[in-house]
Order: C-alpha cells, then structure tokens, then sequence
C-alpha cells in the first residue's frame, strides 16, 4: 500500500505537544525499559544512537538516560520543538544529545550524519509516503555490528485499506471535527475490545489496557489513537517484506514482535553483519 508524498500530512507535531503534558518519570522510566528489553542491553553506554522520527523524544530521552550519545531527528518542525522541550525540562545539561529537523528520504542529510551503533525509527517509515526507500536509507546508517531497530504496520490486507480510509477522511475532515472522528472510531474499537474481555470472563472496562499503554513505551492511550487514527501517509508491509530484503543486505533478525492478524506494528531488532 503506498501513499504520495505529495499527501498531505498527519500534524505528528501537535498531537506529541498535547502528549508532552502526560510526561512524568513513570513515563520516562517505562520508555527506559522497553528499549532495555527490546534490544537487550541494560546500558547503552557509549554507544551512538540515532532516533529517526523522533516524535515527542521520549524514546532519546531513554536513550541518554542509559547513556547514549543520541541524534534524533524528525520531518515535522513541532516534532522537533516538543522534544527540545522534553529536552529542556528533563535533560538540559546533556551535551551528548542533539536534536534537529530532517528527513528520512533525505538520502545527502542522511550521508553527512555517519553510521551508528543503534538506529532506531518506532512507527516513523510507514508515515513517510516512501516507505521502503526510508527503509533502505535507515539501514545504510547502521554500522557493521551494530543493531536496527524498527516498528511498521503490520499489512492485514483489507483490513489495512479500510484503516486508509478512515485515516483518508481524518485528512479531509475541518480540524474542528478530527477529535470527534477520533473519539467515533475509539469507541468502535474500544467496545469491541471489552466485548472480547468480557467474552473470556474478564473485566470488560479498557483500563487495565489503558495502563498497559502507559508501560508500553510510556504512551498514552488517547494519543496514540489520534495516532492511529489520523497517521497520514500510511503504508503496512508483513514480516516477510521486511526480513528478506534485509537479509539480502546482510542484516540478521535478532528479534521479532509481531501483532499476529491483528493491527499495530510488528517490531524487529537486526544486527549488521
């Protein structure tokens, strides 16, 4: 599924500035644990870390908390200030952390920036309208030895071109009216998930879910549906079109999480060989 660059594009800026206000330590310290087990390091110490789409900066924040010397970057130039600010508020000494706009399509940006021990784009590739050109791009940042982390849309065939539309009308609806297409499809989802719990004998109410969220990356479970909801260009590859390709370039699958059949991303740790 591709979308034209020339689309016009989900806010990411805006909706991480809104997210800003729920940053906390508890956040922070989840962030911190799901880099430490997803790429199975306790510290990051010393290492380059570059953090393409770096949204609100959470993610490079947790980075130079486990001792990174971090590059984060993003498109979207409100994307940027939210974790300037994120930077200003919780780590303003730290030197070894810059954070600037640019472009993961940007093949000359790319080029000047070198290769790193950890490249890291959580939910960013797929956003870009040239999703396996990002990708191409973001592995060429990885130095031999070191490890790429990524998370795309998993493809879920129809399923995924009806989140298109519904991401489509998000793009065409007056601002006004996109928190209330959001909320609409929430709750859509959101009872179908409690008729599904309570279907197993479970409590039916989503905040358990709500607080697994909260530990997931240390995201909120509004944002991360107007996310889901508004994320525009949008684009789903399955497991196979990920790891073969880079298994051709000479990378080695250390770790997949995937969604299954459902929708979300897949997460995938490679080292370069």
């Amino acid at each position: 599924m591709n979308a034209s660059r020339d689309d016009s594009r989900f806010e990411f800026g805006k909706n991480w500035t809104a997210f800003l206000k729920s940053v906390d330590e508890r956040r922070i310290e989840s962030s911190m644990e799901s880099l430490r087990s997803i790429l199975g390091l306790e510290r990051l110490d010393g290492k380059t870390f570059l953090d393409i789409g770096c949204g609100s900066g959470l993610s490079s924040l947790a980075a130079i908390r486990l001792g990174a010397n971090v590059h984060a970057f993003d498109f979207d130039n409100a994307s940027v200030a939210c974790a300037k600010e994120l930077k200003r508020r919780y780590a303003e000494q730290a030197t070894q952390w810059k954070i600037e706009q640019g472009s993961a399509l940007d093949q000359d940006y790319l080029q000047i920036l070198g290769q790193f021990d950890i490249v890291y784009s959580w939910g960013v590739l797929h956003h870009t309208g040239e999703m396996n050109r990002a990708i191409e791009l973001t592995t060429d940042r990885v130095r031999e030895g070191g490890l790429l982390f990524i998370a795309i849309y998993h493809d879920q065939g129809s399923a995924s071109r009806r989140w298109a539309m519904v991401k489509r009308t998000y793009q065409r609806l007056p601002a006004i009216l996109r928190p209330t297409w959001v909320a609409a499809i929430a709750s859509i989802y959101e009872t179908k998930f409690a008729m599904a719990r309570l279907a197993r004998g479970q409590n039916p109410l989503p905040f358990a879910d709500w607080k697994n969220k909260a530990s997931d990356r240390g995201m909120s479970a509004w944002h991360d549906w107007v996310d889901w909801v508004g994320g525009w260009p949008f684009e789903v590859a399955s497991p196979d079109n990920i790891i073969n390709p880079l298994a051709d370039k000479g990378f080695c699958l250390l770790h997949l999480k995937t969604v299954g059949n459902g929708w979300g991303c897949n997460e995938y740790v490679f080292r370069r060989e």
